[in-house]
């Protein structure tokens, strides 16, 4: 089980709350912040769900 850094690139305003809650829940608060996760599929399922606010890279 590796370990990836995902950035948050673009803004949460305007955005469903289902998706600023994932955000949340990746412990992103805001654009350029990054957090590092262990790749597990609960991890990837969640950053597939708001791919167009983050970027991910491998750690």
């Amino acid at each position: 089980m590796g370990k990836i850094k995902v950035t948050q690139v673009k803004s949460q305003i305007k955005r469903p709350q289902d998706q600023k809650r994932t955000l949340e829940a990746l412990g992103l608060k805001r654009i350029g912040q990054v957090v590092e996760h262990d790749t597990t599929p609960n991890i990837l399922g969640m950053i597939n769900k708001v791919k167009h606010l983050v970027s991910v890279e491998e750690a």
